[in-house]
């Protein structure tokens, strides 16, 4: 089969699904807790003879749903996010990225990964040894907590109760020890700007503890960058700006059906029995991996 036939299809197939991946993000805006984290693609372009264009695909996962939206943006620039994240309410959660930082939509509350700044102590480790393992120390201490709620199955309200008695006295504890340490420390050195990326994001690194239903860290879509990764060393580049939008779409439903223990192709050759274009909007939503899995024959 020719090369070209084979990319017409993915190309009708992406275009026979776009009404699902609208629906899809309508479904994630229901949510009022999201993990964003951006990742890179290859991307040829007319403009650049010599060189691919370096683009971006900005992905959000319902922080407690089965649910995750690629949206392929050509650049990284803090206004890439906007059109999506204007139009969200609630609890973001990112790795500590700028472009989140001054963000327009006031109805965002802006919250950092603990394990991004628990790989920056890591780090240093060989800088100075004592002082990151005492950070590390303490920080398994928060991730035990989290273990241990999690092998309980508590509900919301206990886990907020055992943070607040367990984990925010420890946070409070390492934000104070970290802040004395950073003074006695040469500021170029890796240990002290692994302790000064914490001290100026620890309000914003310790703010899932005050609840129970935002995650310690942005480990749960992080897992979900992996298929982008497995894919760029494949088929290396997307073949223009408007095949990697494709892609987005495709990774956003493909990437749900896996976090929804649902079969990609038992899922993609049934919907693609559909017209989706002529389905009225109810229906078209019957048709998305978690509530497909509930209603399949």
């Amino acid at each position: 089969i020719p090369y070209s036939t084979l990319a017409d299809w993915v190309r009708l197939v992406a275009e026979a699904v776009e009404p699902l991946g609208r629906t899809l993000l309508r479904e994630m805006l229901r949510y009022s807790y999201w993990h964003a984290d951006e990742t890179g693609i290859a991307v040829l372009d007319k403009e650049k003879k010599k060189d691919t264009h370096q683009g971006y695909f900005w992905t959000y996962k319902a922080g407690n749903a089965p649910l995750i939206y690629y949206d392929y943006q050509p650049g990284r620039d803090a206004e890439r996010p906007l059109e999506i994240l204007n139009q969200f309410k609630g609890y973001l959660q990112t790795d500590g990225y700028g472009a989140y930082e001054n963000l327009p939509n006031k109805d965002i509350t802006l919250f950092h990964c603990l394990a991004h700044a628990r790989r920056k102590i890591f780090d240093a480790q060989s800088n100075d040894k004592a002082r990151s393992e005492y950070v590390l120390t303490e920080m398994r201490k928060l991730y035990a907590i989290e273990e241990s709620c999690m092998e309980q199955q508590l509900k919301i309200d206990q886990i907020k109760a055992i943070r607040q008695k367990e984990a925010i006295p420890l946070l409070q504890s390492l934000g104070e020890w970290m802040k004395k340490e950073y003074t006695l420390l040469r500021p170029k050195t890796p240990i002290a700007r692994a302790i000064a990326y914490s001290i100026k994001r620890w309000d914003k690194l310790s703010l899932y503890a005050t609840t129970g239903n935002l995650h310690i860290d942005n480990n749960a879509i992080e897992r979900c960058m992996r298929q982008v990764a497995v894919g760029r060393k494949n088929w290396l580049f997307c073949g223009s700006h408007d095949a990697a939008k494709r892609a987005g779409l495709l990774y956003s439903l493909l990437v749900t059906c896996k976090l929804n223990d649902v079969n990609p192709y038992e899922w993609l050759k049934d919907v693609l029995s559909h017209d989706i274009k002529e389905m009225h909007i109810n229906k078209i939503k019957d048709l998305l991996p978690h509530y497909w899995k509930n209603n399949k024959p």
